[in-house]
C-alpha cells in the first residue's frame, strides 16, 4: 500500500507503518517526490492550500481516503475535490483540550480585569476598586457542543457556571443544563454572559453572527469565537463592541489572517485579539499522529474509520 505523506511528518510517521508500505512525500506547495499514481492514501497536514491539494488529487488518480488533521474542513471541500468520491476524516477533536483551556483563560482574563490589571503593574500603581466579577453561577452560551465545546463545559462547570449548548442532533450531554437544536440557540442569548462560538463554518453558518443576532445579545455579554472568522459578520461585531451593544469580545479567529493592520478590532478597548493559537501546543501533533496511525490501522484491517466527515454537512 502506498501513502502521500507532508514532508513535515512523514519521518515521524514511517517507522510506525507496517513493512511493505511504500511513502511518498509531497511539499506545502504540493510538489511530490516518487511516484503517486497508485497511492491509495493521502495525510495532508495543517495549512493545506486548495492548489496543493488539487496537484494532490491530480498526482492520484486512485486516492480513496484522505485524512485532514483540521477540525475544519470548509477549505478543502471544493468543487474539483467533491468531484471525487474520496472518504475524508477529520482532526476533530485533537484541539479540544487546549482550546478549552484558552476559552477559560479568556473567561478568566476579561472577568477578572487582566489586562487592567497588568497596565496598572506596568504604571506601579497600586489601584483598588477594579469592577472584578465571578464567573460562578453565570451563564455560558456554547455554539456547537461537538468535542471542542465537550472539552469548554468541563472546566467551565468546575467553575460553577450554567452551561447551555447547541447542536444539530441536541441530546443531553455531560456538564450542560441545557442542549437545543442548531437553531435553537438564538432564543437563549438573553440568558448568557459569555457566548463561544464552537461551531464547524458551513454554508449555513457562514456569517450568522449577523446584527439581528448581535442585537439579541445582552448588553453585558461577552463574545468569544475560536471556530472561523467567517462565522461572524465582522463589521456587524465592530459595530456592536463600538456601540455597546455587548461588552467586548476575544477573537482567535477573523475573517481574514493575519488581521489587517488597518482593522479598527486592533485598537478597540474591549477586544482581546489572538493569533489563531489557541489550538497550538506540542501535544496536539502527538494527538493527530496517533490519531492517523490508528485509522491507517483501521483502513488495512476494512473497519469503521474514526471522524469521518459528513461532506454534505460540511463536517
Amino acid at each position: 500500500m502506498k501513502l502521500i505523506l507532508p514532508v513535515e511528518t512523514a519521518d515521524e510517521i514511517e517507522p510506525h507503518l507496517p513493512e511493505g508500505t511504500v511513502v511518498v512525500r509531497v511539499d506545502g506547495e504540493g510538489n511530490i517526490d516518487g511516484d503517486a499514481t497508485d497511492a491509495e492514501v493521502y495525510f495532508s497536514y495543517f495549512y493545506l492550500k486548495p492548489t496543493t491539494l488539487h496537484r494532490v488529487l491530480d498526482a492520484a488518480p486512485l486516492l480513496r481516503w484522505h485524512h485532514a488533521p483540521n477540525a475544519g474542513v470548509n477549505h478543502i471541500l471544493t468543487p474539483k475535490y467533491l468531484e471525487r468520491n474520496l472518504i475524508l476524516t477529520n482532526g476533530s477533536g485533537v484541539h479540544g483540550i487546549p482550546i478549552a483551556e484558552f476559552v477559560i483563560a479568556y473567561l478568566l482574563a476579561y472577568s477578572k480585569r487582566l489586562p487592567s490589571l497588568y497596565k496598572l503593574q506596568n504604571e506601579h500603581n497600586w489601584q483598588r476598586g477594579l469592577p472584578i466579577q465571578e464567573l460562578f453561577e453565570k451563564t455560558l452560551l456554547i455554539i456547537g457542543a461537538g468535542g471542542i465545546g465537550q472539552e469548554i463545559a468541563v472546566r467551565a462547570k468546575a467553575f460553577g457556571m450554567r452551561i447551555f449548548g447547541s447542536s444539530r442532533h441536541p441530546k443531553s450531554l455531560p456538564n450542560f443544563d441545557k442542549v437545543v437544536g442548531a437553531n435553537e440557540w438564538k432564543q437563549l442569548l438573553p440568558e448568557a454572559e459569555f457566548v463561544v462560538i464552537a461551531t464547524p463554518l458551513t454554508p449555513e453558518t457562514k456569517g450568522m453572527i449577523d446584527v439581528e443576532i448581535l442585537r439579541l445579545f445582552r448588553p453585558d455579554s461577552y463574545l468569544i469565537n475560536i471556530a472561523r472568522g467567517a462565522i461572524v459578520d465582522e463589521s456587524a461585531l465592530t459595530t456592536a463592541l463600538q456601540e455597546g451593544w455587548i461588552t467586548g469580545a476575544a477573537l482567535d479567529t477573523v475573517f481574514t489572517e493575519p488581521l489587517p493592520a488597518e482593522s479598527p478590532l486592533w485598537t478597540l478597548p474591549n477586544v482581546f485579539i489572538t493569533p489563531h493559537c489557541s489550538g497550538n501546543t506540542p501535544r496536539v501533533k502527538e494527538r493527530t499522529l496517533a490519531l492517523f496511525l490508528d485509522n491507517f490501522n483501521r483502513y488495512r484491517q476494512g473497519q469503521t474509520l474514526r471522524n469521518v466527515v459528513d461532506k454534505t454537512a460540511g463536517y
